[in-house]
């Protein structure tokens, strides 16, 4: 099959490349490498992905409307998956255009594009961070998503907003999917793991928010690309939803919003415990409190993942943790 992924040098993007490049199919990949973090690592991943004779890569923005049409037209893909974005929370709080420019803007050049190439499916990615204030978990799809707490979940409701339409006014079958902290080797230097990693091999102390009383739903990279393959193959059908599960697929759209992740809610303390270990030296802590815009829980029904695919991630963070880790220390000997 014909895909065409955006963010293919970021972290998810170049592991679904790979992954799709290793069972035959041709990738169109389209990525900006911006300086968001060392440009180095995304070159890295990149040179990996253009050994096959399978995979073309344009390097463009989002932004450009023009570029991107044309590249998707070009192309013609029976499948898009739309990875690309800027991210991160916390940076939201110091450039929130940057947000809204890639997100916003730039996903709806995206679905413009994807309107003139009609391909079979559209899989875009969103974030836990879109539930914000909400309290009651595990969180599920059907939940209201109207208190975002940072324009980075704002700017991914938008996304979904959008992509509804799209699929309504356009027939244009449309995927959602939440990813729940994703974390493996290949991973972004802006996230925790690769922090405390870095730290704790060279000495130093880790910052630890939360009184590390914070938890996540972690799902492991290898775990999440299985999901977005067999999602990918599976597009909505308007009118058609699972049974044995609460779906999300709109009355009127061929459109579904599905979390990705294992529904097992993790304590930051035994995310570092696995750290330690997997390195064999301890951690200086150095306890904060909470970073504004943060959210101190996520935890997700996988329920409907499993109804639609057969398959839930089941990693342990003990087993992804030390596969990180062990990239660590290789990549950055």
């Amino acid at each position: 099959m014909r895909y065409f992924i955006t963010g293919t040098s970021g972290f998810i993007g170049f592991h679904l490349a790979r992954r799709l490049l290793a069972e035959g199919h041709e990738v169109t990949g389209f990525d900006a490498m911006t300086d968001y973090y060392d440009v180095r690592l995304k070159q890295a991943r990149l040179a990996i992905l253009q050994q096959s004779n399978h995979f073309t890569n344009i390097t463009a923005r989002l932004e450009d409307a023009a570029r991107l049409e044309d590249a998707v037209v070009t192309a013609m893909p029976d499948i898009i998956v739309h990875l690309a974005a800027q991210a991160g929370v916390r940076y939201s709080l110091e450039a929130p255009r940057s947000y809204v420019e890639s997100n916003v803007t730039g996903s709806f050049n995206l679905l413009e594009a994807a309107r003139l190439a009609k391909p079979s499916h559209v899989l875009m990615a969103s974030t836990s961070s879109v539930y914000g204030a909400n309290t009651q978990m595990p969180f599920t799809e059907t939940q209201r998503t109207d208190s975002p707490l940072t324009i980075y979940a704002a700017t991914k409701k938008s996304m979904e907003a959008m992509g509804h339409s799209y699929s309504h006014l356009w027939k244009l079958p449309v995927t959602c999917f939440r990813f729940f902290t994703v974390y493996g080797p290949w991973g972004r230097p802006d996230m925790a793991l690769f922090k405390f990693t870095d730290a704790i091999r060279k000495g130093m102390p880790i910052d630890v928010y939360g009184q590390g009383q914070m938890s996540r739903d972690f799902t492991y990279i290898d775990d999440l690309i299985e999901a977005v393959c067999r999602l990918a193959i599976l597009p909505p059908v308007e009118g058609a939803p699972m049974a044995g599960a609460v779906d999300t697929l709109s009355p009127v759209a061929p459109f579904r919003i599905v979390n990705i992740a294992g529904g097992d809610n993790v304590g930051l303390e035994r995310y570092i415990d696995a750290v330690e270990q997997a390195l064999g030296k301890k951690a200086t802590r150095n306890l904060l409190p909470m970073q504004i815009g943060d959210i101190p829980h996520t935890y997700a029904d996988a329920q409907l993942l499993e109804a639609i695919t057969g398959y839930r991630p089941s990693t342990s963070v003990e087993i992804g943790v030390k596969a990180f880790v062990d990239w660590h220390l290789q990549h950055f000997a």
